[in-house]
């Protein structure tokens, strides 16, 4: 025994050496973005650059030898990157709130804590109080790998100034929370309508007598589940904390590999990181074989194509628009290649953005 305490005594002296030497370096590494900020300002030079970011973290990510996953390598240095961002300035991004969603998750993990959060009603808010600058950046979700597109957000991409700077996927964990610890007593479960739909398999077979009631987001489940003892939430770990709740019953979502993709929007177009992914809207003339007319070029100069949705028309004189993530940036030989055959091809394009794409584990 005192020779294991002993051991432990060695380990924890060593910890400690090791804590030292990571502070010094992490406030070395401060210093150094302070003088990056310092020539940004002179040069009024953008304080995010989601590509340079992203190339930091694969880099990191490559050069992991573990026993840390690639994961949790890169959620440390995005806090890193995000304090010592944070000395230039603390941007101001807007995301789909109360606090507590998923949204407000997805923001965290792609700029960290030292932002402000702007909580917003409604993915509309989130465009508009971007498109106004009262935020640097907003960030919607995009698609549900259960649910589908969010298509809210793909209209008003058709319709706003703002690009794409960059992207998060982020797994989506629903958790039953309430003031118990058991089932009983739950006689209504409160959820945006989507969470409703990815656990609805779960609720039939455990809760087939609750009420299901729709509301706005699922924080706002959270926070009336926190004002009812006999209401329940569907929301996250993070809503959970931040309304007092305990998870009643964890992980009910019918799909466990359930997913979200977020887009950060903004003013910023991204140059390329060389991990990169372009967001096109297109639509087509009424006319025989269009669609394969538009498509042929990117498979013509090797453009890999990741997602296509379509969309009826609002304005205009076309039935569809179409929403197409290929792979690549918009600067690439291939990419640009086949955009601009598009370009005389399309009765309609409008490049959303090119950025980063993100990892998923």
């Amino acid at each position: 025994m005192a020779e294991a305490q002993n051991t432990l005594a060695d380990l924890r002296v060593s910890i400690d050496a090791v804590d030292d030497a990571l502070l010094a370096l992490i406030c070395k590494r401060a210093a150094l973005a302070k003088s990056v900020g310092h020539l940004k300002e002179d040069h009024k030079a953008p304080i995010w650059r989601p590509e340079r970011e992203a190339q930091i973290i694969q880099r990191l990510r490559q050069a992991n030898t573990g026993p840390l996953a690639g994961d949790r390598i890169e959620s440390i240095w995005r806090e890193i990157i995000s304090g010592c961002r944070e000395i230039e300035r603390r941007l101001r991004v807007a995301f789909l709130g109360p606090s507590g969603t998923f949204s407000e998750i997805a923001l965290l993990k792609q700029f960290g804590h030292g932002v402000e959060p702007v909580s917003c009603s409604s993915i509309d808010e989130v465009f508009r109080t971007t498109e106004a600058q009262q935020a640097d950046f907003g960030i919607i979700p995009v698609e549900n790998s259960s649910e589908g597109a969010v298509n809210r957000s793909l209209d008003l991409m058709l319709q706003s100034a703002l690009v794409i700077s960059a992207e998060v996927s982020l797994p989506v964990k629903h958790n039953l929370l309430s003031l118990h610890h058991d089932l009983e007593n739950i006689t209504k479960v409160c959820a945006h309508p989507q969470a409703l739909a990815q656990c609805a398999t779960w609720l039939d077979k455990h809760m087939p007598a609750a009420q299901r009631i729709p509301v706005s987001s699922n924080a706002e489940g959270a926070r009336l589940a926190s004002q009812a003892p006999d209401t329940a939430g569907i929301a996250s770990e993070l809503a959970a904390a931040r309304y007092g709740l305990n998870i009643t019953c964890g992980s009910i979502q019918d799909d466990p590999h359930n997913r979200t993709r977020f887009a950060v929007i903004g003013r910023y177009a991204c140059a390329a990181s060389g991990m990169d992914q372009t967001s096109l809207i297109l639509s087509v003339p009424d006319k025989a074989g269009a669609v394969h007319s538009l498509i042929e070029p990117l498979a013509r100069h090797g453009v890999s194509m990741k997602r296509f949705e379509s969309r009826p028309a609002r304005q205009g004189t076309w039935e569809y628009y179409f929403y197409i993530d290929i792979l690549g940036h918009q600067s690439d030989a291939s990419v640009a290649a086949a955009l601009e055959e598009l370009r005389q091809r399309a009765a309609f394009i409008k490049i959303i953005g090119s950025y980063p794409r993100a990892h998923e584990a």
